[in-house]
């Protein structure tokens, strides 16, 4: 079968494939194709020719470019596809052989004349071929002949069962043979082929009722177009596989974006501008402008952005154009050279200064040709910040503005039409506001216009577009007779605008001979405006509207704003109840009349309004306070001077446009001022955060007596965490290179008193081993409570007793000496993030999290910035200003970033210390010209070449002698050189003194100039040296002889003139630099570790604020002890107060009164008046007198006459207390005690559920004025209500004098409480407290019954568990055996103890010997009725 069918395939490739076709084959305009055998296809053959490409690919040359290759993958596929899809096509169309069998199906089909049949022409075609060929010797073993040959053979078609088919019909082989080879026939043949167009339809005879009717019944040949397209799946998949694999293959786009390593982070990585300019200019296009286009814009931008800084900088006159020029400059270093902030403030500082010669004696310097230079500071650091932000808003205002000329100038080609408002304003907008005003207008005056260009310019680039509908309303209007109307009031809305804003001549109005009504009557347009009144409320809306879309309009209804705006805000009715006298947003509940410079001085406030009213609690609205006199004004304006009964009517109707005019006005003007308000607002409450943050980083580490400063100190931390009786004091020693050589835990270190016999702390000898031991220069201390004062107290009572040193120094007069070891509290903000984070997790995996807190606060006094640096992200949840929860986070992070990149660049990093350490790593990304991206890639650079850095011209260059790779671009290393610094080693020969310094490379000739001048060399000696020693041999010259003092003498005025007459350099500042730096480089000139004040600490221990707690507030504290003549008491905060007796209740102390041990108790909570607080020693003086506690505390605000709306506040008041009084159908009934709420049972449990258990709140019952409900705390989210009754009341509001709960009676609340309340709560501790006691819910106490139980089946087992369902019960569960059902007893508290089964237990040891009492009893019962 073989030998007929010749399917065989013969080795070859397609590349002499290719080579054939190209010399003209009979099939040399076909792809190669492949064999199918049985209806599959063979993919080995494209597996191949991907081999062979690749092959020839190494051929080329051993290193080939991925993109390349990627983009060669990709052809490769198209064509692959393009040729399958060709292949499927041409099979799709019916040969003749399938026209004739249905044909004859058909009966009327006319037979065409028989050919010779294609398989004998195949048979013969092979014969010839074999024929043909010549016997080959072994020479022609590897010949390409007969691939050729085989390349010469006609090609097979896809389906052999098509090509069969006239095979078949010739009728060569027996009966049988033919029958088998049918049967293989089909199994091998595809799909039926559809018919391939009308004219093969035709061809075969068939009508389109049989055409359909064949194709229900043999389908249309696309019946496996399916396993068609899942085989190009397969193939494509499969080259997929060929490739080399990326990093996106293997992480989620996800992980690449969190890691950087997309395409578009590379880009950034490898572009030659600092990653920061590239992150921030990603937004905006570049556009396409001519040099003189450029310098133009340069100029417009520098005046742009002068007119916004110049007015805050209050200058003379004389600096303003000095100051253009300026800020011109600074642009220029931005936008052309890509220098960052730190490179231009500490490189270019010349430029930033304006120095002019005081010729007030002009003859005086005309002799002696020298004057007194004045220089002036025109711009700061944070001056250029802001300078770079203008940058980006003025390329978004270009950018918007091109946009929109370019929209114009389509509008003027295409429609013809020129606008005098847009000509005129485009150019002159100065804010995004006034573009879109522009805009707003171009819309509203050209709707159709604009629209037919869109039509123009979608059929130009052959884009479909919908077919433009009716126009809009206005142009409807506009098109209409009512626009006489318009056209009658005298004068255009243009010309109102102009007289409005006051620019050029102003235009007067002239009245129309007839009267309003009687013209509109003559104007009438139905069916829309069939009367007269109709044609004037429309009339008067069309101009009302033209002056609402006027850009003139606008751009002086805005003025106005910015110049009598008004800020009043009012509360909603959700505001109404839930802004309460404490809340955070009463400070503006009844604010009215704020002006634009008190919300200026106030942005919080500002923006807490706009917060609030996002939450809907109230309503800020701007408005004119001199609205009457701005339509006194434009009434003026647009009035006509005639004086007729025609010319007042006209003038009323130009009133009433006014009026409208200036109603809508006021809103769209109001609705952007406010949004630009806000965004003000925030800028300024971020550069306060910023301000805040750089003074934590401007500190130097904490600088011990004798040591330099900048020198990292070795460090003892200790913290006692929260202070709690059973919290561990936990240390750690930190080395002064960040290293942790030991940590551990102290219990006891307290000292002593002999007089009382109480020994020391037995942790205290440990810890002064420790300190002799290791010698820290400082001992630092922090925690989370207020009891961390208290170990700082005690850490300074052991050094005075023991007088523990610090390190020896030396003094005045070379004499060594020391001082006492210092203790200081530290900043622990840092700290508290840290410890229980993942990266203190994986630093230190073995240590305690109050461990790695120490050591936190260790590494901050060696170094803030350091540790600000390593929060990264984090750095937001650091606090800077009480009300940064305000800003976006977005804003926040970058003013912080901005803070941080002056930091660093100011102290510099030493590039081998962040290359090996980590922590120091973390400062490379904010140094000048880097960030994250470069950051890592310099790294990975430094590393591949060997892990250190010689000289600073390595990082752009390399080394390519010793194998050294650039690992900084020209430009991106142009900006950070300066500040990655190399320790000089005087004993290296390739160590430069100055890659030591501040010293650019850019100015190194410069100081190799100046040090060879201070050391008297000439040219010859400079020569021989740096031919010597190199470039640097000055310099180290001038090192090694310790003769820096020399460049003192030097006059650097000179130098000044000489470098800006020669090279048209400004460097005098810049030689500042370098004189200060041959004397010490890299100076520390950040401040001294700054050390808290007494508030700072108060609220890092306690949590409070001077705002959060005020003398006169009602606070809750906790008794301690009891003593006639004073009580101690505990704030929450953990404050320690004090009570004195003339400030107890009435009543209480004294000769007459109640013993005070007898009301207060010890750890009973209770309401007490603040009145006196001190932050320094962390103590208060507090009063219970019922009269102090009923004062309201009002916060002190100092509000302006009229600007606070005591009207409505009052009326509130009123509404909130009939509100009350009707909800509870009585008057609002108020008890004379520290513990009384106001509350319904709902508030009670919220007031309780922060408090402890056991406490109470007396509120009103709802059973009437005789009762009382007490409520209080059993456990979490478990509250009892007892209700009180009241017997022998004075009257209605009075207490009773005999209370009642139950069989239980008391004279008064306060016995109520303590003997009633408080004994119970005593009870459920008790309960509590016992080992059978589980603080699970039922369930899971059963669950553990049943444990215990199978663990030990010959036991029984009880436990108890709280019954939230009815509080003041326990449940006791109980199980007598394994396979004994589970039974529960309730257990209620009382205050005799616990009553259980009707019987009373005065404790829990009482109650379970009477629970097993009972158990007893029944079993003995069970058992005597067993035996009856």
């Amino acid at each position: 079968m073989a030998s007929f069918l010749d399917d065989r395939a013969e080795l070859g490739s397609e590349e002499d494939d290719e080579d054939f076709d190209d010399e003209g084959g009979e099939d040399g305009d076909a792809p190669p194709r492949k064999k199918r055998v049985s209806g599959l296809d063979d993919s080995s053959e494209e597996e191949e020719e991907d081999d062979e490409e690749e092959e020839a690919r190494i051929k080329e040359g051993f290193i080939v470019d991925e993109e390349e290759e990627e983009e060669d993958r990709r052809q490769r596929r198209r064509e692959r596809k393009k040729r399958r899809r060709a292949e499927r096509e041409e099979e799709e169309g019916l040969d003749e052989e399938d026209l004739d069998l249905i044909g004859e199906a058909t009966g009327d089909y006319e037979a065409r004349t028989a050919q010779q049949p294609k398989f004998k022409r195949l048979k013969q075609g092979h014969r010839d071929d074999r024929e043909s060929r010549a016997p080959r010797g072994v020479d022609d073993i590897f010949s390409d002949e007969d691939e050729d040959l085989e390349d010469r053979r006609p090609r097979e078609p896809r389906g052999l069962a098509d090509e069969f088919a006239d095979f078949i019909e010739e009728d060569e082989f027996p009966d049988e043979e033919r029958d088998r080879l049918l049967e293989e026939q089909e199994v091998a043949r595809p799909g039926r082929k559809a018919f391939a167009g009308l004219d093969k339809l035709q061809e075969s005879g068939l009508d389109e009722a049989s055409a359909e009717d064949m194709r229900a019944a043999f389908g249309d040949g696309t019946e496996y177009d399916w396993a068609l397209e899942m085989q190009d799946l397969m193939e494509a998949e499969d080259q997929e596989l060929d490739r080399p694999l990326e990093l996106k293959d293997v992480f989620e786009p996800s992980q690449l974006k969190e890691k950087m390593l997309t395409d578009e982070d590379n880009e950034i990585r490898f572009n030659d501008v600092p990653e920061r300019y590239q992150i921030l200019r990603k937004p905006f296009t570049v556009p396409e402008l001519t040099e003189e286009e450029q310098a133009a814009r340069a100029t417009e931008e520098a005046l742009w952005i002068s007119n916004l800084i110049l007015p805050k900088k209050r200058f003379d006159r004389s600096l303003h154009e000095p100051f253009r020029q300026c800020i011109a400059q600074v642009l220029d270093f931005i936008n052309k050279e890509d220098f960052e902030i730190p490179f231009i403030f500490q490189h270019r500082k010349d430029y930033l200064i304006h120095a002019a010669k005081d010729d007030v004696d002009a003859e005086f310097a005309q002799q002696n040709g020298d004057a007194e230079v004045k220089a002036e500071r025109l711009l700061v650091q944070n001056d250029l910040w802001e300078i770079l932000e203008q940058d980006l808003k003025f390329k978004g205002l270009m950018e918007k503005r091109d946009t929109l000329q370019k929209s114009y100038d389509n509008l003027k080609s295409a429609a013809g039409i020129t606008d005098e408002v847009v000509e005129d304003m485009l150019s002159k907008a100065v804010s995004i506001e006034e573009i879109q005003d522009i805009q707003d207008y171009l819309h509203f005056r050209y709707t159709a216009e604009l629209k037919d260009v869109q039509a123009l310019e979608a059929e130009v680039n052959g884009i479909q577009k919908r077919a433009r509908t009716g126009g809009s309303f206005w142009e409807k209007v506009r098109a209409s007779r009512v626009y006489n109307f318009v056209r009658a009031l005298g004068l255009s809305s243009d010309s109102f605008a102009i007289n409005a804003l006051g620019e050029g001549r102003r235009t007067y109005s002239e009245d129309h001979s007839e009267r309003p009504d009687d013209l509109a009557d003559s104007l009438l347009d139905p069916p829309e405006y069939s009367t007269g009144q109709q044609v004037v409320k429309m009339g008067k809306a069309m101009f009302a509207e033209e002056l609402t879309m006027n850009p003139r309009m606008r751009k002086f209804m805005r003025k106005t704003f910015y110049e009598n705006g008004r800020v009043d805000c009012y509360r909603t009715q959700k505001g109404a109840k839930q802004i309460t006298e404490d809340h955070r947003y009463y400070e503006f509940k009844y604010l009215r009349d704020q002006d634009f410079g008190a919300i200026a001085r106030r942005p919080d406030l500002y923006l807490r309004m706009l917060k609030a009213e996002a939450e809907g609690l109230v309503e800020v609205k701007l408005r004119l306070s001199s609205l009457r006199e701005s339509k006194r004004v434009l009434y003026k304006l647009f009035e006509s001077d005639n004086f007729s009964e025609i010319a007042d009517a006209w003038n009323a109707t130009r009133r009433d446009v006014v009026d409208m005019a200036l109603l809508k006005l006021e809103k769209v003007i109001a609705k952007g001022v406010k949004e630009q308000l806000k965004a003000v607002c925030e800028n300024q409450l971020a550069t306060a955060c910023r301000e805040k943050y750089t003074e934590k980083l401007d500190q130097a580490p904490y600088k011990p007596k004798g040591m330099v400063l900048g020198t990292a100190p070795r460090v003892l931390t200790l913290s006692n965490g929260k202070g709690l009786r059973d919290d561990a004091i936990c240390w750690a020693f930190v080395e002064d290179d960040r290293r942790v050589l030991e940590h551990g835990k102290f219990v006891d270190l307290r000292l002593g008193n002999p007089d009382k016999y109480i020994a020391d702390g037995k942790d205290i000898a440990a810890l002064v081993e420790l300190i002799k031991r290791r010698k820290p220069d400082i001992i630092g201390v922090s925690g989370f409570a207020a009891e961390s004062r208290r170990l700082w107290k005690d850490i300074q009572d052991i050094i005075d007793k023991f007088d523990l040193q610090g390190n020896v120094f030396e003094g005045e007069g070379d004499v060594e000496q020391t001082e006492k070891l210092e203790a200081v509290i530290v900043n622990d903000e840092v700290a508290r993030l840290y410890h229980n984070s993942d990266r203190a997790a994986k630093e230190h995996p073995q240590t305690a999290p109050m461990v790695r807190y120490c050591i936190a606060l260790g590494r901050y006094l060696q170094n803030p910035m350091l540790e600000y640096a390593a929060l990264g992200k984090d750095i937001v949840s650091i606090q800077f200003d009480p009300n940064q929860d305000l800003l976006p986070v977005e804003k926040l992070t970058k003013n912080l970033e901005s803070a941080m990149v002056d930091m660093v660049n100011m102290v510099g990093v030493e590039v081998n210390d962040a290359i090996n350490d980590p922590y120091v790593a973390n400062l490379l990304p904010y140094i000048c010209g880097l960030g994250p991206r470069k950051a890592a890639h310099l790294m990975k650079v430094v590393n591949q070449n060997g892990g250190v850095v010689q000289t600073r011209q390595e990082l752009v260059i390399g080394d390519p002698d010793n194998n050294v790779h650039p690992a900084l671009s020209a430009k991106v290393w142009a900006n950070c050189a300066s500040f990655l610094y190399i320790t000089f080693d005087a004993t290296e020969e390739w160590s430069d003194y100055l890659d030591n310094t501040r010293v650019h490379p850019e100015d190194y000739d410069i100081a190799r100039k100046m040090a060879a001048d201070a050391l008297d060399l000439d040219e010859e000696d400079v020569k021989a040296a740096t031919d010597e020693n190199g470039a640097g041999a000055v310099v180290k010259q001038l090192i090694k002889q310790e003769d820096q003092d020399k460049v003192n003498d030097l006059v650097l005025e000179e130098y000044a003139v000489q470098l800006e007459q020669r090279f048209n350099q400004r460097k005098r500042a810049t030689l500042e630099t370098i004189r200060a730096e041959f004397q010490v480089p890299y100076e520390e000139l950040r401040r001294s570790f700054a050390m808290l004040t007494p508030e700072e600490i108060f609220t890092m221990f306690t949590g409070e604020t001077a705002d959060s707690l005020q003398i006169g507030m009602n606070v809750p504290v906790q008794i301690r002890r009891v003593f006639p003549d004073h009580i101690e008491v505990k704030l929450d905060c953990g404050v320690e107060g004090g009570v004195s007796e003339s400030e107890y209740p009435e009543g209480v102390g004294g000769e007459r009164g109640v013993a005070p041990h007898s009301v207060y108790q010890a750890h009973q909570t209770v309401q007490a008046k603040l009145t006196y607080l001190s932050m320094r020693q962390f103590t208060a003086q507090l009063s219970f007198r019922e009269n102090r506690l009923k004062e309201p505390f009002r916060r002190q605000i100092d509000r302006s006459p009229g600007e606070w709306d005591e009207v409505e506040e009052e009326n509130d008041r009123r509404a909130a207390l009939k509100e009350k009084e009707e909800a509870t159908g009585r008057a609002q009934r108020v008890i004379k005690h520290p513990l009384f709420r106001p509350f319904n049972s709902a508030q009670a449990e919220e007031f309780l559920g922060s408090q402890g258990r056991g406490d109470v709140v007396i509120r009103p019952s709802s059973k009437g004025l005789d009762h009382l409900a007490v409520t209080w705390k059993v456990h979490d989210n478990v509250y009892q209500h007892i209700d009180v009754l009241e017997l022998d009341k004075e009257n209605e509001f009075s207490v009773g004098r005999q209370l009642r709960v139950g069989k239980f009676n008391y004279s008064d609340l306060d016995e109520l409480i303590v003997n009633h309340v408080k004994v119970m709560a005593r009870k459920v501790d008790e309960i509590m407290a016992d080992d059978r006691y589980r603080s699970h819910s039922r369930t899971e106490t059963e669950n553990w019954i049943n444990s215990y139980l199978q663990a030990n089946p010959k036991r029984s087992m009880y436990g108890f568990c709280i019954n939230p369902k009815y509080p003041g019960y326990f449940n006791l569960c109980f199980k007598t055996g394994p396979d004994a059902a589970i039974q529960y007893w309730n257990v209620k508290v009382t205050p005799r103890g616990f009553e259980m089964q009707k019987a009373e237990y005065s404790d829990v040891v009482n109650l379970k010997n009477g629970f097993k009492t009972w158990q007893l009893r029944l079993q003995d019962e069970a058992a005597r009725k067993g035996r009856r």
